[in-house]
């Protein structure tokens, strides 16, 4: 959990950051068209397959019209790519966390994977348009060390191999 300036904080852990403390999937305190950008860092994951879309649909919801989701997930492409390449060894044991999550405490868990075109195909069957990737070095909160920025090795952000799926999208 990282606090970025300027943003409403949504977290179903409490932390004294947190803004308004609900699980991501009901943002009934958010009304119909009233929010510019969504922003869910290594979020979607922890919900199940069956449970995806109706997450999906309750951001577009609340997205006003050119409004912008903008997702961190997990690659699994990214996954399979390195683990084809490495296995699991010792030093690649972070590719567990990638796919099981942390499993620190009862939301830790993940639930379902993604790669570029499954993510897509979500977001565009919810209505979403203009999927695309982003950088994590050209946002607004590019200083924030989230998982948007998750290297294999940790933290080579030069030599690594980035392990996060980033795209974003427009209402």
């Amino acid at each position: 959990m990282r606090y970025i300036p300027g943003y409403k904080h949504v977290d179903i852990i409490d932390a004294p950051h947190i803004d308004y403390r609900c699980s991501v999937d009901n943002l009934c305190d958010f009304a119909d068209s009233s929010v510019d950008l969504i922003y869910a860092s290594h979020v979607l994951e922890h919900f199940g397959r069956h449970e995806v879309e109706a997450v999906l649909k309750g951001w577009y919801r609340v997205l006003r019209p050119g409004g912008v989701v903008r997702i961190a997930v997990p690659d699994f492409a990214a996954v399979v790519a390195l683990y084809d390449q490495e296995g699991l060894q010792d030093g690649f044991s972070g590719l567990v966390g990638l796919i099981c999550g942390g499993q620190r405490n009862q939301y830790d868990f993940h639930k379902i994977i993604f790669d570029e075109p499954f993510l897509s195909f979500m977001l565009q069957k919810i209505g979403f348009k203009n999927t695309r990737r982003w950088d994590w070095r050209s946002t607004e909160h590019a200083a924030v060390d989230d998982f948007s920025q998750c290297y294999l090795p940790h933290m080579e952000k030069q030599t690594g191999r980035l392990m996060s799926l980033n795209l974003e999208a427009t209402k």
